[in-house]
């Protein structure tokens, strides 16, 4: 997949092109871009993804603004997985912010990345003070060349499949009803990073993996499947939280312990899935306390994988 950023677009070519935030690109997402794909595929179109970092309510609202289910990295990568060709990144700022309806649609999809064909969600606005819509953009397509259209709501079940409906599950523990909604588990994708090695003290050493967002959707400890070490996932458990017990203050980390397994992952890329929620996180008087507390967890992380695992 090529991936290209701002305001000066280079290699572009005749395309079909969708727009919006896809955090966490879920069922609804995913719908969408088969669309896509099949309509470019039909009119011999390459299939370009336009989306916007930081999200726009990080820029507007960034105190009220979701948590993020993807970092622009696992973006990358879950969209190159979806056989998309072109991402292009924009900037949020104030000059986009401030961008006209029609600029927006001139400037950026034609001119920029030659749009033939537009489709966009049934929730997406464009343009300063969202007055861009699908009636704007169709009839800006008839003046420019290209033809747009809107994607109805996905439903799983009766339930929209959206990035909120997603938040609340993970919020409330419920990995597997995220996993129904994404059509995969819930995962962080990261880099192994340097920690404080308290865990290898206590007989319980872990791969620590960078947080990109420090506001991720759910925290707590997890039973958890490791994927990066090798040709099959390892499975484990892992701490998502900021260890009160031994700091104060401290960044949120992905601490994750692999069962059954020994050697050095410093600067390897991973992605840790979590499959089920077993505690929330929480302070404990001692680090004795704290360290019986993980032999609990850990017997409980081998019973799920034992009994249910992930499929």
């Amino acid at each position: 997949m090529n991936i290209t950023h701002g305001l000066v677009f280079e290699h572009a070519a005749p395309s079909a092109v969708t727009i919006g935030n896809f955090d966490g690109l879920h069922l609804g997402h995913q719908a969408l871009l088969a669309r896509l794909r099949s309509t470019a595929a039909s009119r011999s179109l390459r299939t370009t993804v336009l989306t916007f970092e930081p999200h726009p309510r990080e820029f507007f609202t960034p105190e009220q603004a979701p948590t993020r289910l993807t970092s622009l990295r696992e973006k990358c990568e879950l969209l190159g997985e979806m056989g998309i060709d072109h991402l292009h990144v924009l900037h949020f700022d104030a000059t986009l912010a401030a961008m006209s309806a029609d600029a927006f649609v001139e400037g950026v999809l034609v001119d920029g990345l030659q749009a033939r064909h537009v489709l966009i969600g049934d929730d997406f606005r464009y343009g300063t003070r969202r007055a861009g819509d699908l009636a704007h953009l169709q009839a800006a397509g008839e003046r420019l060349g290209f033809d747009a259209t809107q994607m109805e709501t996905v439903l799983h079940g009766v339930q929209r499949a959206s990035s909120t409906a997603v938040r609340a599950a993970l919020a409330a523990g419920d990995m597997a009803g995220a996993r129904d909604l994404l059509g995969r588990w819930y995962g962080i994708s990261g880099r192994v990073i340097h920690g404080a090695k308290r865990g290898r003290t206590i007989g319980f050493p872990t791969a620590n993996v960078e947080i990109r967002h420090n506001r991720p959707p759910c925290t707590g400890v997890f039973a958890v499947r490791v994927h990066g070490i090798g040709d099959q996932p390892l499975h484990g458990v892992a701490n998502l939280g900021r260890k009160p017990t031994v700091e104060t203050d401290a960044p949120l980390t992905l601490e994750t312990h692999i069962f059954d397994w020994q050697g050095d992952l410093y600067n390897a890329q991973l992605r840790v899935d979590l499959l089920h929620r077993i505690r929330d996180e929480c302070k404990f008087e001692s680090l004795e306390a704290l360290k019986q507390q993980i032999v609990d967890d850990c017997a409980t992380a081998r019973r799920f994988h034992a009994e249910k695992g992930a499929d």
